[in-house]
């Protein structure tokens, strides 16, 4: 089943070189925009349109229904990434899926049929503030790791202790995209974006005590940064900044 521009175009060629046939073609393309499957409605055209395939979320779906969307997708050779999955529904997909790789950290679940391809302009660089941010850290690395992009990470290195981050400085420069992910007073993104000539992705977590606001005081911080350059993703949203970083990255 093709699932990309390539293929697309791959297809195509073969009818107008008759090596496929309409029908052939026609049976290939039936199910490209989305598959009802009474539960959920698939959007198979989302690799065509965003470049990557729909992301499951993992977390208000019980395990028969991940892992009856999962075969679907499966079927389309499609990569396979699943957020908010806790333990018990993962050991329920793995039975169905033994080659899915659990990630326990992050929660998140991946499949890859075939090899992903790398792609990218750089390298992007995820960092977190401290230890207990990197949960989210973890899934912001995971999701744009499966979409195709060379990430590396860098993990509690923040401003309570600025020199840490400090002597990072020239792996801190090289990367083309940058995640940072804090708690606490969600100070670190700015001082990242002080030091660096490419975006930053601010990504507040619900680390804190009270006055914390479970990642609220984080989130205001972060949009009242006086460095430029600074974008905000919701509370805990690793998958959402590691998703805008590979559109940067690939653009």
């Amino acid at each position: 089943m093709l699932m990309n521009e390539q293929e697309l175009h791959q297809l195509l060629r073969g009818v107008r070189n008759r090596t496929v046939s309409i029908t052939e073609a026609i049976e290939r393309l039936k199910t490209l925009p989305f598959e009802d499957i009474g539960y959920a409605a698939i959007d198979h055209h989302r690799a065509l349109r965003r470049g990557f395939p729909e992301v499951i979320w993992g977390q208000d779906k019980t395990g028969a229904q991940i892992v009856g969307i999962m075969k679907k997708m499966a079927a389309h050779k499609d990569p396979i990434l699943v957020t908010r999955l806790d333990r018990t529904k993962a050991r329920a997909v793995l039975k169905s899926f033994p080659n899915a790789q659990y990630h326990p950290v992050s929660r998140t679940l991946t499949l890859t049929v075939r090899p992903i391809r790398q792609g990218g302009r750089g390298t992007i660089l995820v960092i977190s503030a401290g230890t207990s941010d990197i949960p989210v850290a973890e899934e912001a690395l995971v999701t744009a790791r499966i979409m195709g992009n060379r990430v590396e990470h860098l993990y509690d290195v923040g401003v309570a202790g600025i020199h840490r981050l400090i002597s990072r400085y020239q792996k801190i420069t090289e990367a083309q995209v940058l995640i940072v992910v804090a708690g606490m007073e969600g100070a670190l993104p700015s001082v990242v974006a002080g030091l660096v000539s490419r975006p930053v992705i601010a990504v507040p977590t619900s680390t804190g005590y009270g006055a914390s606001f479970s990642g609220l005081a984080a989130l205001l911080t972060m949009l009242n940064s006086c460095a430029a350059g600074v974008a905000v993703v919701n509370i805990d949203n690793g998958f959402g900044a590691g998703c805008i970083a590979s559109l940067i990255n690939r653009t």
